[in-house]
């Protein structure tokens, strides 16, 4: 069983300051991994500082990098900077994305050509360097949607443009599979953090909670343990998409 431990490795978070992968990137150094802390912009420059901080403070090593990762050249020189720091990297999360929730038929052009370019475009080139940069036996995971399996309306462009992930996914996991690089993608409920509350109402939010276990929305803490195990001892699980949501969708 390769790399079952996160000890000494190092762990690329994109989206690593806040929210669910700032969590994510406390929780790996304390299982002694090395992190690199990507965030997109000067807004949270100082939330992903504090990440590196509370890194070093369990005791282990963490770089911050900003980058636009709608652009092919910072998602390259977000894998450059982590080689250049810590010799190379064991496993890449991408747990960036952007909601939109609006009708089909008041969506823009540039709403969509930014909703595709951030869901659909980074994460394809994230897997692209992943696959070019992980060291032997790495593991690869990407953060889709539930909606991915929801029959519903007004997130056209935030599920349609998470939806190739999946296909992104199988792929990367038969052509980095001679290498014994695992990929997976994983889809959370609804969360209860700042990422999700933008684009909703009392009365969304209200059934969005109904559709779950204990009628609540999907704690950042619920989902950290499982992509840890998809990245170690998960690691036999690969061209998946996991459904962790409480029972708020399946297929």
């Amino acid at each position: 069983m390769p790399h079952a431990s996160l000890d000494g490795k190092v762990v690329l978070i994109a989206g690593g300051a806040k929210n669910l992968g700032g969590l994510l990137s406390r929780e790996v150094a304390a299982r002694g991994a090395r992190v690199v802390v990507h965030y997109n912009s000067d807004a949270t420059a100082a939330a992903a500082h504090e990440t590196v901080a509370a890194v070093q403070a369990a005791g282990s090593e963490a770089l911050a990098v900003q980058g636009d990762l709608t652009q092919v050249a910072r998602v390259e020189a977000l894998f450059d900077a982590a080689i250049d720091r810590f010799g190379g990297v064991d496993v890449a999360i991408n747990t960036a994305g952007k909601v939109l929730k609006k009708p089909i038929v008041e969506t823009t052009e540039a709403e969509y050509d930014q909703m595709f370019a951030i869901n659909s475009k980074a994460a394809y080139f994230f897997l692209r360097e992943a696959g070019k940069r992980l060291n032997e036996d790495g593991k690869i995971l990407t953060v889709v949607t539930s909606l991915l399996a929801a029959f519903t309306g007004l997130y056209s462009t935030y599920a349609g443009a998470k939806a190739p992930v999946e296909h992104f996914t199988r792929a990367a996991a038969k052509e980095f599979a001679p290498r014994g690089i695992s990929v997976v993608a994983l889809g959370p409920g609804p969360m209860d953090t700042p990422f999700f509350y933008p684009a909703e109402d009392d009365q969304s939010v209200a059934y969005h909670k109904s559709q779950s276990l204990n009628g609540q929305l999907t704690k950042i803490e619920d989902i950290t343990p499982i992509i840890e195990f998809l990245v170690t001892d998960g690691w036999w699980i690969t061209g998946q998409t996991i459904f962790a949501n409480g029972g708020y969708t399946t297929r």
